[in-house]
Parts: structure tokens; C-alpha cells; sequence
């Protein structure tokens, strides 16, 4: 437990954004026509785009997993997996970002509400698999060793976010809300404020800018998420 702003702190949930990650360099596949390879990347993250056009999908997340190998953790993703270890109460680390920077940064539990880019899904036997390589239709499920079954394992527009239920326990029992590199568009994240502040918790905002929620957090830190995220957890630490 911690005193902080006044409040003991016990229980402490934390939702990343894209934010945290595009310190980081990465890119999100968008030149500056806004397309990849002449597509809107918003419209390829769909199940009707996967149906319609699978090789063109499959392309596009072959990429931006490839591209993990050229970006590594901040210290924002550095200053978060020290919180966790040193914290005396509990830390919850969900983000709606599909990189694997908070796990290569030193966290040892995150929580991927809209999936992995290293991993796959089998629509056959609904086991997930690790994405090591690029893999398309054909290539074999390690599990069923079925081929034609595999998709990016990637909550796409449309679908239903991961641990929903776990993520709502823990927002009804934390202390303190932290959002760092959010827009406060996409929901169910963009509410997650709400139901925090509804149990009572402290809410604070890291952001480079003013965002669509910013009106519900009780503190609001300016600035880079890799200089603000180590001053906030030193703080927290005392």
C-alpha cells in the first residue's frame, strides 16, 4: 500500500494505448496518402475484410509483425514493469496494443484486450499458436495439423475484446486508474475511466495531449510518455 495525492493505494490498474508504443518508432503502416498498399489499414482490420480479401490481410500483419524486430521497449514500458516489481500492492497491466514492447520491457503480466501479432488463431480447433514466422492459408496449424484455419490472433472491428470480464473485476476493485497514450476513441477501453471513477478510484491521465475522456481523470500529466510514466512511478514508489 502507498500513500499518494492523499489516497492509500493498494490495488493499481494501467491501459496502455498506441501512444506508449509510437515512442518507440512504431510505425503504423500509413505513408502519407494514409494507405497501405493502397488500402485504408482501418478497413483491412475487419472479418469481412478477411473473408473478402485473406492474402491482402495476411500481408498486412505478416508486416507489422516483422516490424517488432526493429523497435524496442521505452521507458515508459521500463518504468511500468518496475512499478509491478516494487509495488506493494497489486499491479494490473492491460493495453490495447497488439506489440509485444511491455513483455520484452520487463513486464511479467499484461493483458492483450485486442490480441497479439505473435500469435494465431485456429478457427478449426480454437487453439492459439505462436506467430514466429509469416504464415497464409496453407500453412499447417501446429495444433489440429489442419491447414486453411489459421488467422491473425487480432480482435478486429466488429469482434468482441479479450478478458473483458477480468478487466471489469478489476476496475471495479482498484485504488487508482492510470491511462497513458490514449485517444479516448475506441471502446470499450474509452470507458474504463468511467467505470473506475464509479468505484470510487483516483484517476490520472498521461497523454501528449488533451484526449476524448480527458474531462473524467482527476490528474492529467502533459508530455512523453517516456519521461512522464518513470516521474509518476517514482512518485508512486516514494
Amino acid at each position: 500500500m502507498a500513500l499518494w495525492n492523499g489516497r492509500d493505494i493498494q490495488r493499481i490498474v494501467i491501459l496502455t494505448g498506441a501512444g506508449i508504443s509510437a515512442e518507440s518508432g512504431l510505425k503504423t503502416f500509413r505513408d502519407t496518402g494514409g494507405l497501405w498498399e493502397n488500402h485504408d489499414p482501418m478497413e483491412i482490420a475487419t472479418p469481412e475484410a478477411f473473408a473478402r480479401d485473406p492474402g491482402l490481410v495476411y500481408r498486412f500483419y505478416n508486416a507489422r509483425r516483422r516490424q517488432l524486430d526493429e523497435v524496442a521497449p521505452n521507458a515508459a514500458h521500463r518504468a511500468l514493469a518496475l512499478l509491478a516489481e516494487r509495488f506493494a500492492g497489486s499491479v494490473f497491466l492491460v493495453t490495447q496494443n497488439v506489440d509485444d514492447l511491455h513483455e520484452r520491457g520487463g513486464s511479467e503480466q499484461v493483458c492483450h484486450m485486442h490480441g497479439e501479432l505473435n500469435s494465431m488463431l485456429c478457427a478449426k480447433c480454437t487453439t492459439r499458436q505462436p506467430a514466429a514466422s509469416d504464415y497464409d492459408g496453407s500453412t499447417v496449424c501446429p495444433a489440429c495439423r489442419l491447414a486453411g484455419g489459421l488467422r491473425p490472433d487480432i480482435v478486429w472491428f466488429g469482434e468482441i475484446p479479450y478478458h473483458m470480464e477480468q478487466i471489469g473485476a478489476e476496475l471495479a476493485a482498484c485504488d487508482l486508474f492510470i491511462a497513458i497514450g490514449t485517444s479516448g476513441t475506441v471502446y470499450p477501453a474509452a470507458g474504463f475511466v468511467r467505470e473506475a471513477r464509479f468505484a470510487g478510484a483516483l484517476t490520472v491521465e498521461v497523454n501528449l495531449e488533451v484526449s476524448d475522456t480527458s474531462g473524467y481523470f482527476d490528474v492529467q500529466r502533459q508530455g512523453p510518455a517516456s519521461v512522464e510514466v518513470p516521474a509518476l512511478v517514482t512518485s508512486l514508489l516514494g
